[in-house]
């Protein structure tokens, strides 16, 4: 496949993705979707791969869903579907937690929406000093999707999931860390650095016991996460997709003010 918003490399064992579409901020349409699927596959079966790395941009990790997209689709009048691109980054969040190798996912200023998702995915989170998690969804009438309240809930606990869907506050860097989600907190110009330092130290460990591990942590913890993203998780952005609130909320957004939800 042609990759024409992921850069995909591999080097010393460490494949290493990075969202790079910052025209929309590394916003996850259908094509970056159908790209991180394969490149997901590839790493899993390529006998090269030791560890990968996900990545964004200096400015963002990723905003998210493509709101712009959206927006038009509902100033034509046109229906928002989003079972398909719901069920594709599915398969990438789920492939990285059931992958047999180590992720580390780089977060560097803002992962939003599906982009705080994708972060999470990953086994080690390594924070840039500016990096804000934000479920936005909340905020143009959706639900989190790309796993995010699965992945909370088992690492969090369902209170503090609840209460960062339904605010959509930003979750900044030292709380994600104190939260235990992220495991090291570093100056934004020493990202990169510390990002392949942790690569090189697990690329030179014992990747048999490793793999075995995340197989244990799996089905202890994960082992219905596909059939919660397919039945749970699409069914109810479906619903939320197809209410005037997510109508709302888009316009409102696109606009810059504050949307007038009224619970339709």
């Amino acid at each position: 496949m042609e990759l024409k918003k992921l850069i995909y490399t591999v080097e010393d064992g460490i494949a290493v993705i990075q969202m790079n579409y910052m025209k929309n901020l590394n916003a996850i349409d259908e094509q970056m979707a159908d790209e991180l699927m394969y490149v997901v596959d590839a790493v899993e079966k390529d006998p090269n791969v030791k560890v990968v790395v996900l990545k964004g941009g200096a400015k963002a990790f990723s905003a998210g869903g493509d709101i712009g997209y959206f927006y038009d689709l509902v100033k034509a009048g046109g229906e928002v579907n989003m079972d398909g691109l719901i069920a594709k980054v599915g398969v990438v969040a789920d492939g990285f937690k059931k992958m047999s190798k180590m992720v580390i996912t780089s977060v560097c200023g803002a992962a939003a929406g599906a982009g705080a998702s994708l972060a999470l995915a990953g086994d080690f989170i390594v924070c840039a000093d500016n990096a804000m998690l934000m479920l936005a969804f909340v905020n143009i009438g959706l639900v989190p999707d790309t796993g995010a309240t699965y992945l909370l809930c088992k690492s969090i606990g369902a209170q503090r999931a609840l209460e960062l869907a339904a605010t959509g506050r930003p979750l900044k860097a030292d709380e994600a860390k104190a939260l235990g989600l992220a495991y090291k907190v570093v100056p934004k110009e020493d990202l990169d650095e510390e990002t392949m330092k942790l690569a090189k130290k697990l690329a030179a460990g014992p990747l048999i016991s490793y793999k075995n591990i995340k197989k244990q942590i799996y089905d202890a913890v994960y082992s219905d996460y596909k059939k919660w993203l397919d039945e749970t998780e699409i069914p109810t952005q479906r619903e939320c997709a197809a209410s005037m609130d997510f109508q709302e909320g888009c316009v409102a957004f696109m606009e810059k003010r504050k949307a007038q939800f009224k619970g339709e």
